[in-house]
């Protein structure tokens, strides 16, 4: 599009910054404040823009939240250190869908006319935080409210979840893991091997990445284990395959308006525009979903990005797909339609030719908290300044799989109609089931996975099994058909051989025996 004919009001990203504060970078106390880090990257991402002074410009401040330190107003503690005077300033909520959204909301009112020039950033000092007071010491850090707000979970969990302690990410993940597998007809082992090969040539990536905070590159026997070092977590995932959250970094974003750019002398080569996005919701419970193994969500909000950037899947040259726990990426590829196996590698440190990251991903870049896309959109930024012209595709996983964003990126700028997200919502709807509190008989199991202590050992499993419908849950269908099942049961399993089984055996698909625990849960046994 030539500069004449280009949308003047088209939204994008003219400035990053990031930075990790490793251990050996570490002073006496750990890093510095999450506060002093925000300011450290926005004015990297100021002087990224190639015009310093921007930031001190910025109408809108949006910082991502922070679960390290609580401050009384962070985003106009930040904008008094920047010398920023913004007319709006936001704190988010939580998720890793967060700063796209944040970016996107920016976009509508660019393009609306609205907004000019705003600042998206966010960081962690959770890896600090955790040396102090393994230490028995507490952050010294400023501006603490006068008092302590209560961690802002949107998305309730079930009852049926809270009675079976059914709270972790890596066990909501590993259930919607562990249905993909059957859902494909793959063996355990068979599966667990081809999700180390997935993960490894994300490992070269982050070994690549200066900012990564695992450097790291691991084959996929490495990473599959188990091993001492390497404990089982909650089947399929061993401890390299989860996120981590305890690091000390943070990124930041400049957006703007091209004319905006244009005022401020940004170069033109600096400037990468966005192109489309979508944003859908999946029901929030795990059991709800009749179908544990895909996302249509994802498949909604990817398309919509796809559709506003004007391409196709196979136009897309590069991606960051979001990526705390396998079953977040595989939903992702089987949305986008891209075979899963193009992205495996069984040799380490080789990479693809279309990676799936260009981060590295949250278990080896590290995922600070709801930020770890702010530093997917820097990197992204990045990598499609060196290769002008060429589209790139970020997608983000908030809660419990059930939040998405997909966004499309290019230094080529282009006409942006943002998506109509009732629309999208409603092409993402998924068939839900509803939830039985008790049942006395048999049941089918739809998806599980086990847990395991710190030792390594299995102490309990997590079962999400198909049951006949809550009106005649007195007397259940004894032989239910998962593919005719018309409500689901969550149930807890403690028997070892069941255990055993359930990591020998292909568990999905198996009646089980459930009956009330009588302390609120459910009881299962092979």
């Amino acid at each position: 599009m030539s500069p004449a004919n280009r949308d003047r009001r088209a939204p994008c990203l003219i400035g990053v910054g990031r930075r990790t504060w490793r251990p050996e970078d570490w002073g006496p106390d750990g890093a510095p404040e999450p506060l002093a880090m925000w300011e450290e990257v926005s004015r990297l991402a100021d002087a990224d823009t190639g015009h310093p002074g921007t930031v001190e410009r910025v109408e809108r401040v949006d910082v991502v939240y922070c679960q390290a330190w609580q401050y009384d107003d962070p985003p106009m503690r930040l904008a008094e250190r920047l010398g920023a005077h913004p007319k709006v300033a936001n704190y988010s909520g939580i998720g890793g869908s967060v700063p796209q959204t944040i970016v996107s909301n920016a976009a509508r009112d660019i393009l609306r006319g609205d907004l000019d020039l705003a600042l998206v950033v966010g960081g962690e000092a959770l890896a600090t935080k955790r040396r102090l007071a393994k230490e028995g010491r507490k952050p010294a850090w400023g501006f603490p409210p006068d008092q302590r707000r209560p961690f802002p979970f949107d998305v309730p969990f079930h009852p049926g979840e809270v009675a079976h302690n059914i709270f972790e990410a890596w066990l909501t993940f590993a259930l919607f893991e562990n249905a993909h597998r059957a859902h494909l007809g793959a063996g355990l082992e068979e599966y667990r091997q081809s999700l180390g090969e997935l993960l490894s040539p994300m490992t070269a990536v982050a070994a690549a990445n200066p900012h990564a905070w695992f450097p790291t590159v691991r084959g996929a026997e490495e990473i599959i284990g188990p091993t001492a070092e390497n404990r089982m977590v909650g089947y399929p995932y061993s401890k390299l395959m989860t996120a981590i959250m305890d690091v000390d970094m943070a990124a930041a974003v400049l957006v703007a308006s091209d004319a905006t750019a244009d005022s401020l002398g940004v170069p033109a080569e600096r400037r990468v525009y966005l192109r489309g996005w979508g944003y859908a919701e999946d029901p929030p419970a795990v059991a709800q979903r009749a179908d544990l193994w895909r996302s249509g969500a994802m498949e909604a909000a990817s398309a919509a990005a796809l559709a506003g950037a004007g391409c196709a899947v196979d136009d897309v040259a590069y991606f960051d797909l979001y990526s705390c726990f396998a079953s977040s990426i595989e939903f992702a590829l089987d949305a986008l339609g891209i075979d899963s196996n193009s992205a495996r590698s069984d040799d380490p440190g080789v990479v693809p030719d279309r990676p799936i990251t260009v981060t590295g991903g949250l278990a080896y870049h590290g995922g600070p908290g709801s930020n770890y896309l702010t530093h997917s959109l820097a990197t992204m930024v990045e990598t499609l300044r060196a290769d002008p012209g060429a589209l790139g595709m970020i997608s983000g996983v908030g809660m419990h799989m059930n939040k998405h964003v997909f966004a499309a990126y290019s230094t080529s700028p282009g006409s942006l109609v943002p998506p109509d997200d009732a629309l999208v919502a409603a092409q993402g709807t998924m068939e839900q089931l509803p939830v039985v509190d008790s049942i006395d008989g048999p049941a089918r199991v739809a998806t599980y996975s086990v847990i395991h202590g710190r030792d390594g050992a299995p102490e309990w499993a997590a079962l999400v099994c198909d049951v006949a419908s809550p009106s005649h849950a007195t007397d259940p269908d004894p032989d239910p058909d998962p593919d005719t099942a018309v409500a689901r049961l969550y149930a807890r399993m403690t028997d070892p051989a069941g255990l055993e089984t359930a990591e020998s055996e292909e568990l999905i698909g198996r009646t089980v025996q459930v009956s009330p625990d009588g302390q609120g849960g459910i009881r299962a046994s092979l």
